[in-house]
């Protein structure tokens, strides 16, 4: 793998992402704060449904990315250039599917917010987002051509500011103005600076790869064909099993309830995004290292990243959920915080989730789009039955479990299975037992966790402090006992270190 490529992108999206999540917080708790509860379940709401319709990008940039990076290591610049119009003229498309089918939605809106105030103009807030969101899809495909260049970090700085900029600007405006609307003309004027930049460094630097070849070979085009279908069919799936969910919580439990339950998911996705760079920022450069290794050197350097990905997990995850209440009363009300069996079963569901992320990275990166292409549309499908059956009967916690089904029993038997056959062409059995284990472990030891009354110091700062750092130590000695006596674990810290840092 390319290290110093790949340790530039690490740093650069962590750095960068700490920053956001922080911001983005503050101005989620602001907006709590100064506007209520409604207002954070809305734009959870409008997030949703923005998500859902982001399905006619078919997963596009993926695949053409992908399909970048063998002519961008062989020089094809005929190829590479190629590729980028095709990849412009898709996205305009887009942009005019997304625009058209998000105009044609507004009516329906305040049907899903189920005991909504009226306070707010649902459908101006609504339509601001939307517009704000489809501006992105106008420089996405000079946001691809630097990525497969590996030059992530480019495109990471530039999308950090971008949200940095729109934090800022809502916490000026939600402070000043206390409106609701200001908060979504912020998210434009952010949206619209990055567009900016992307154009000006693109043309400044990367605008030289493009040699006006609009002409790509037949059999080329048909294998991206073959992988956009693919992708169409994961992107279904996966706004099913995630997008849904805050459909179902606001049109059938509350949109209130849904900012509540957002504040956690809202932390818990922003710290996730943090870890997940790790494995992000590597995509491109796991691509890179397919392209040239054998099986062998690539199925050892998944198993050194899937080290990484757990022991990642197991303290994030254990950390999280022994701290997130007192950062909850800080960042919002003590009235916010959700009762403790939702704060398990919401850990949990995102635990079961990440684990998935070194199998993503090396299937992204070996282009198996297409293999397991019908998986995700069937979890989707299982999972909403699920969810619209339990929400009634168990509430958010029913929504989150089948989420956690779903993703257990199908999500983690397909992806290892079609990387391991079609990427390693190797035998998944031994990766199965050793992940359903290590899932089980965890899950066994974070319920433990819940039947243990936690300290408090009558201080959430002093809770915080104390809390999260007894789970790392706990976590640092567990994995410490873990090297000590299994050879094995010790070899993979070794090989880790040699391959990844050195």
């Amino acid at each position: 793998m390319n290290k110093r490529k790949a340790l530039i992108n690490i740093l650069t999206s962590t750095i960068f992402k700490v920053i956001i999540v922080i911001v983005t917080i503050f101005a989620r708790s602001i907006l709590m704060q100064q506007i209520g509860e409604e207002a954070t379940g809305l734009f959870s709401l409008y997030t949703s449904i923005i998500g859902f319709l982001a399905i006619a990008e078919l997963g596009v940039g993926t695949a053409i990315t992908f399909s970048m990076y063998k002519p961008i290591v062989n020089g094809e610049k005929n190829i590479v250039s190629a590729l980028y119009y095709l990849y412009r003229k898709i996205y305009l498309i887009i942009f005019t599917v997304i625009l058209s089918i998000g105009l044609l939605l507004t009516p329906f809106v305040p049907m899903l917010a189920k005991d909504n105030t009226g306070l707010f103009n649902i459908y101006g807030t609504y339509l601001l987002f939307l517009g704000a969101q489809v501006v992105t899809y106008l420089y996405a495909h000079k946001t691809s051509l630097i990525n497969a260049h590996l030059d992530n970090y480019v495109t990471t700085t530039i999308h950090s500011l971008g949200l940095i900029l729109t934090s800022v600007l809502q916490i000026i405006v939600l402070h000043v103005t206390k409106n609701f609307t200001f908060f979504f003309l912020a998210i434009i004027a952010g949206n619209i600076f990055q567009w900016l930049v992307t154009a000006i460094i693109f043309n400044k630097k990367y605008k030289g790869y493009i040699n006006y070849n609009k002409t790509l070979d037949q059999e080329i085009k048909k294998d991206v064909v073959v992988k956009v279908k693919a992708l169409f069919l994961h992107r279904i799936g996966g706004l099913l099993v995630n997008t849904v969910d805050s459909l179902i919580i606001s049109a059938i439990i509350g949109v209130s309830i849904l900012g509540f339950y957002s504040n956690y998911v809202a932390i818990m996705i922003g710290m996730v995004s943090v870890l997940s760079l790790v494995f992000n920022s590597i995509t491109s450069i796991v691509g890179h290292s397919f392209a040239k290794n054998t099986k062998e050197v690539y199925l050892s350097q998944f198993k050194q990243i899937y080290v990484l990905n757990f022991v990642i997990a197991f303290i994030f995850f254990f950390g999280f959920f022994v701290v997130i209440d007192p950062l909850i009363i800080i960042l919002f009300e003590e009235a916010s915080v959700l009762p403790r069996d939702i704060v398990l079963i919401i850990t949990i569901n995102y635990f079961v989730q990440f684990m998935r992320q070194a199998t993503l990275t090396f299937k992204d990166a070996s282009g198996l789009f297409y293999q397991d292409r019908f998986k995700p549309l069937v979890e989707g499908i299982v999972n909403l039955i699920l969810s619209l059956i339990l929400v009634y009967i168990l509430g958010i916690q029913g929504v989150l479990i089948a989420t956690i089904f779903t993703n257990l029993f199908i999500t983690h038997t397909v992806e290892p299975f079609v990387l391991y056959r079609y990427g390693f062409e190797s035998k998944v059995k031994n990766y199965y037992l050793i992940n359903y284990g290590l899932m089980a472990f965890f899950t066994a030891f974070l319920v433990g966790i819940y039947y243990i009354p936690l300290p408090s110091f009558n201080n959430h700062f002093i809770d915080i402090l104390v809390l999260g750092s007894g789970a790392v130590l706990i976590s640092i000695l567990f994995f410490g006992i873990v090297c000590l006596f299994s050879k094995n674990a010790r070899q993979y810290v070794v090989n880790w270190y040699t391959s990844v840092i050195v």
